[in-house]
């Protein structure tokens, strides 16, 4: 039986180096899902090839319910001997700006990738791994949805649900050896952050500098391992020393 991590917005940034880290250390089969950047994903693809992994890509928007449900029920059919051990909720959008200038669009974007991409994915594996009474859920958050940041009420909003997701869902699967864990990133050198004026944040970062993907990816990596077999229900957060 071929053993599978699944990882949404697995194409860029953090979800690349988790990827990387669960073909390499795990010996995971890759799962990438992307939205629209293919070349991306092909790329990361590629990588995980040149150090030995392996991997596919699957395009579908976690927030569209019909598209997430026609490609992986295709994908089932297309490898009835393969189980999704592992499934890491990566993707997230951000649409930063003041709450009083907030667009509709802006605010139901942000909630609709990450929470209800969040419903989508991890409902349609959850009654394959309670059978396989084994799994590993994994939901990326942010520093946002604990402490919560202006400028970002729709991601915090977003970020805070999954943890309160997290939380209750550890919960109610924990008899079945399926462990459901967040990771909060603070600043972690990316696309999103990009165009964030590092100079100044860091004053604000115990650890003096921006974190890297793969230093989220090992923590990352680790949840996902049987090592973190009694580790559920929790919000680890990696983010150089930020109170949250």
């Amino acid at each position: 039986m071929k053993k599978c991590a699944l990882v949404t917005g697995g194409s860029r940034g953090i979800g690349r180096a988790i990827c990387q880290k669960l073909a390499l250390e795990l010996n995971y089969h890759l799962l990438i899902n992307y939205q629209s950047n293919e070349e991306a994903a092909l790329e990361t693809q590629a990588l995980i090839a040149s150090l030995g992994g392996t991997s596919e890509i699957l395009k579908f928007d976690v927030a569209d319910k019909s598209q997430v449900d026609e490609v992986l029920k295709n994908w089932e059919s297309q490898h009835p001997d393969a189980i999704v051990e592992v499934l890491v909720n990566n993707a997230g959008i951000a649409r930063d700006g003041l709450f009083m200038w907030m667009e509709s669009r802006d605010w139901h974007d942000v909630i609709d990738t990450s929470m209800h991409g969040f419903y989508h994915v991890t409902q349609f594996f959850i009654q394959k791994m309670l059978r396989n009474r084994y799994g590993r859920i994994i939901n990326m958050v942010s520093v946002s949805g604990a402490k919560g940041t202006a400028g970002q009420v729709n991601y915090s909003a977003a970020k805070a649900g999954i943890i309160g997701a997290t939380k209750a869902l550890s919960q109610e699967i924990a008899k079945r050896n399926i462990t459901v864990n967040a990771v909060a990133p603070g600043f972690i050198n990316s696309d999103m952050t990009a165009a964030l004026d590092q100079k100044e944040l860091v004053k604000q970062i115990p650890a003096n500098r921006f974190g890297n993907p793969e230093e989220v990816a090992d923590l990352v990596s680790f949840l996902a391992s049987k090592k973190a077999a009694y580790i559920t229900g929790e919000v680890i957060h990696i983010n150089g020393g930020i109170h949250s």
